[in-house]
């Protein structure tokens, strides 16, 4: 689906929507239920009490928070945590710290999503006894080989992409809704009263019910961890799309989940021995079918989750919260994109997080603490978005305080959770704040450093180097990366590359520089003739969806300029050469590394040190330039940000 019309409310749209957008939200049913009611003996208490607090949650925080109010907060289309601060970051720079925390919150609570759905959809196995009708009891299957196994393929599927198999998503997940919706109802219609949980009063007396009832909010969290990475996909299908699209889902959900309350009305005062009532709804006969579609709607939300990453890691490395991790393209398909480094990170960690708990039940535990963290970061960068669009701003704290109010219970509930397995995330997000901290930072430190000169010093020096037959000749188009902001400005090691560490004779010189705008697909450029003929300095605008082709982009700016007379490559072609070649090209990219003569802070030296060991895991520069790697040169130069105290010596 194209970026323009993807606001467009179409059958399809809605399709697609249900395929990429709703995976992990609509997996929740699997598992919500089972770890509300826990070990603990069944009561209607517990019953109309959970499912209350199930429906207002999806009410209060998925439908008027993220799909009514989040939503609005489009940046060109384009959602997510990251995108949002791309709006504020001019005006409101400090809320940098909320956004590098919800992010990181938001990848490490996201590594228990495939391992919690595709354990709940595979130990479905074992219903599979002599009891349920069937001829073999599975009942003592080990669930973990088959769980990893299924998480691997998914994984190296990504390098190849999801083109494949991605049309089939959308119908698959219209079947899994519709199973859900079905199952219920067939449960409602026995259990009728098993509406009245629609009443909020239940809620009251549910957190009344015992001491420890309040920490059972923890486990109706699940229902909407979700939420968040439905507003991280926003820019794949649109906003028209999700809303529209969420009405059914929203519906097919609440029928599943009052289902399974009117399933467990029928064991009031016996208790699970885990059991899941998300299998105890399906008939016998349906089970083996019941499991496979549940095992395919895991995959799917799995395939979402690791998409959205993708995604959410690509829009950090725009902002320069990450290293210059290489991105891939695998398909023609917009949006969709492979990080090889975030794919084998995901995959460990999925593997870790199954290896660890083995069980779904275990799973749920440690699942939603972080996510928690996440979801205040972004009603916190909300408050700001609305004051900005100037909402009036009664409203905008009323609206805030409820947020605000109802996540923070969620997150004081999950942190009963931190010793079940909460740290794990906890630790891994943790992990993941430091690795952004040291990007950008280290980033900061280094762009601090940068000193640039007036191109228009060095322009009779370039043009006699350009005119110096007696050496030999670098390139026809010599091209320089520079960071400088100014239009008429380079850093100083290029020019130094250029004279004076080995004098590179060229016929052009093109200096160019890469603005990353805060739009997603913003693609312009500006030139800055400094010698007709022989120095040029491009600016491209690029924005922050926008694949960094700089040599393919390069060649379509130099191409243009041929051919409105502004350059004129005529002197420069052999008699043997067609007259429509371009010349050849060759790209210097200097490479800085940390000197010696550096004293700065402790914590400014392990910063630095962290920030060049880390761009080993960032891949060649020339990648994510996208520049062929047989028209590169590489040369190191010493970067001194704060040089050491001078040093007397006496001679003796």
């Amino acid at each position: 689906m194209s970026h323009s019309n993807i606001n467009k409310v179409t059958g399809a749209g809605l399709l697609i929507t249900l395929g990429i957008i709703f995976g992990d939200i609509g997996t929740s049913p699997l598992y919500v239920m089972s770890a509300i009611m826990g070990d603990k003996p069944i009561s209607e208490t517990l019953i109309y009490g959970g499912l209350s607090a199930v429906f207002w949650t999806l009410m209060l925080q998925t439908t008027i928070k993220y799909v009514i109010l989040t939503l609005q907060a489009d940046n060109n289309g384009e959602g997510g945590i990251f995108s949002l601060y791309s709006l504020l970051r001019r005006r409101f720079p400090y809320l940098v710290v909320g956004t590098v925390v919800g992010g990181a919150m938001l990848l490490a609570d996201g590594i228990i999503t495939p391992p919690i759905s595709v354990s709940s959809a595979i130990e479905g196995l074992t219903y599979i006894t002599p009891e349920h009708g069937y001829a073999y009891d599975l009942s003592q299957i080990h669930t973990v080989p088959i769980v990893i196994a299924i998480i691997c393929v998914i994984f190296l599927f990504q390098r190849v992409g999801t083109n494949a198999v991605g049309k089939f998503f959308g119908p698959i997940m219209l079947v899994w809704f519709s199973m859900l919706g079905v199952l219920g109802f067939n449960q409602i219609i026995q259990h009728p009263e098993i509406l009245k949980a629609f009443n909020p009063i239940y809620i009251v007396d549910f957190l009344q019910s015992s001491p420890n009832a309040f920490l059972l909010l923890g486990a109706v969290f699940l229902c909407t961890t979700g939420a968040e990475a439905l507003y991280s996909d926003l820019g794949h299908c649109g906003k028209q799309n999700i809303r529209v699209s969420w009405i059914f889902v929203k519906i097919s959900l609440l029928m599943n989940y009052f289902g399974q309350g009117a399933w467990l009305l029928n064991r009031v005062g016996t208790s699970l021995e885990g059991q899941k009532p998300f299998y105890g709804v399906m008939p016998d006969w349906f089970l083996l079918v019941g499991i496979a579609i549940a095992t395919m709607a895991a995959i799917i939300a799995s395939q979402a989750l690791i998409s959205g990453s993708f995604t959410l890691v690509s829009e950090a490395i725009r902002l320069h919260f990450f290293p210059k991790f290489t991105v891939k393209f695998p398909t023609n398909i917009k949006g969709q994109i492979y990080i090889p480094v975030v794919n084998n990170a995901l995959l460990i960690g999925c593997i870790f997080i199954v290896l660890i708990f083995e069980e779904s039940a275990k799973m749920e535990a440690a699942y939603g603490l972080a996510i928690t963290v996440t979801m205040l970061m972004t009603s916190i960068l909300l408050f700001y978005y609305l004051r900005k669009q100037r909402w009036n701003i009664i409203l905008v704290y009323l609206i805030m305080t409820v947020f605000v109010v109802v996540e923070t219970a969620f997150l004081i509930a999950n942190l009963s959770k931190f010793a079940d397995g909460g740290f794990v995330t906890l630790l891994i997000g943790a992990g993941i704040i430091l690795v952004m901290y040291i990007s950008y930072r280290g980033g900061k430190i280094n762009q601090s450093m940068v000193v640039t000169e007036k191109l228009t010093s060095y322009r009779d020096k370039l043009r006699a180097l350009s005119q110096d037959t007696t050496l030999p000749k670098f390139a026809t188009h010599l091209i320089y990366l520079s960071k400088a902001k100014a239009d008429d400005e380079v850093e100083s090691p290029l020019i130094y590359s250029i004279l004076y560490k080995r004098p590179k004779r060229a016929d052009f010189y093109w200096f160019v520089n890469i603005e990353i705008t805060d739009e997603p697909y913003t693609m312009e450029y500006k030139i800055n003739v400094v010698e007709k003929n022989d120095i040029i300095r491009v600016r491209f605008r690029l924005g922050f969806r926008v694949q960094q082709k700089i040599s393919v982009y390069l060649r379509m700016v130099i191409q243009e300029m041929v051919d409105k007379d502004e350059i004129d490559l005529d002197p420069y072609y052999h008699a043997f050469i067609d007259k429509n070649h371009l010349g050849d090209f060759r790209f210097v990219l200097v490479d800085e590394e940390m000197s010696q003569e550096n004293e700065l802070s402790i914590i400014d030296d392990l910063v630095m040190q962290a920030y060049d060991n880390m761009k080993v895991l960032a891949g060649k520069p020339e990648k994510w330039f996208g520049l062929d790697g047989s028209v590169v040169t590489h040369e190191m130069v010493p970067v001194i940000i704060k040089p050491r105290s001078t040093v007397k010596l006496q001679r003796i």
